[in-house]
């Protein structure tokens, strides 16, 4: 069985109660839920992390590469949080790896601040989730599935 890897980068640990009006009354804990049983559903294991911390991701997303290629890694679907608009360093670590990544956001960042419509991490991506909410991640999960 192969695993999705399920990244979240800054204040998702705030989920709850950060902007509830933006990003919902769920915490990630529930959003950890959701994902278990979207990967059961879809022949998954399921590998749930999350960061504030840039470097970190970066490393994550470089043991993805490896678990890929060595065939237990389905893909990656990264919800960078502010990272997505700042981060060169995470669109080169994608692209560095080759993994398939589909690029996650609760909100509709299109319809948010100016400075929230690029993504340095579209480019790299296999697939970009947006505005669906929490139901993203699975829907995000049985996209990957999909993939396969």
């Amino acid at each position: 069985m192969k695993t999705a890897l399920i990244l979240n980068g800054p204040n998702l640990n705030l989920l709850g109660t950060r902007e509830p009006q933006v990003y919902g009354s769920q915490t990630l804990a529930d959003v950890q839920g959701l994902c278990e049983q979207a990967c059961l559903a879809n022949g998954f294991a399921l590998d749930f992390r999350q960061s504030n911390h840039e470097g970190v991701l970066v490393d994550w997303l470089h043991e993805a590469g490896r678990l890929q290629a060595a065939g237990t890694l389905a893909g990656v679907i990264l919800n960078a949080g502010a990272y997505t608009h700042t981060s060169i360093a995470l669109h080169d670590a994608i692209k560095g790896t080759g993994i398939t990544l589909i690029e996650l956001h609760i909100s509709n960042v299109h319809a948010r601040e100016a400075f929230r419509h690029y993504s340095y991490i579209s480019p790299a991506a296999k697939a970009v989730m947006v505005g669906f909410g929490v139901n993203g991640y699975a829907l995000a999960i049985a996209g990957l599935a999909g993939m396969q």
